[in-house]
């Protein structure tokens, strides 16, 4: 999925997929002004569609597979 680094504030617990209610991973800033909510799972099967109507995407999935506690800060 392109990523678009942009200020906006991190994805919360708080935000949810507009799909289906699950934790949001996915902002998606629309040309319309608008701004839709995804989950990992609904973020990736609407890409296509998503990318065509997109101004800009917020993809937070890399949080998915952090694991927390570990930093190379840490392993020394």
């Amino acid at each position: 999925m392109t990523t678009v680094l942009t200020p906006a504030s991190p994805l919360t617990a708080a935000d949810r997929c507009d799909r289906c209610g699950a934790q949001a991973y996915l902002r998606v800033v629309l040309l319309s002004g608008g701004e839709l909510l995804f989950c990992a799972h609904h973020g990736r099967k609407f890409e296509p569609e998503l990318k065509k109507i997109a101004a800009e995407i917020q993809d937070e999935t890399e949080r998915l597979t952090a694991v927390p506690g570990t930093s190379s800060e840490e392993e020394r």
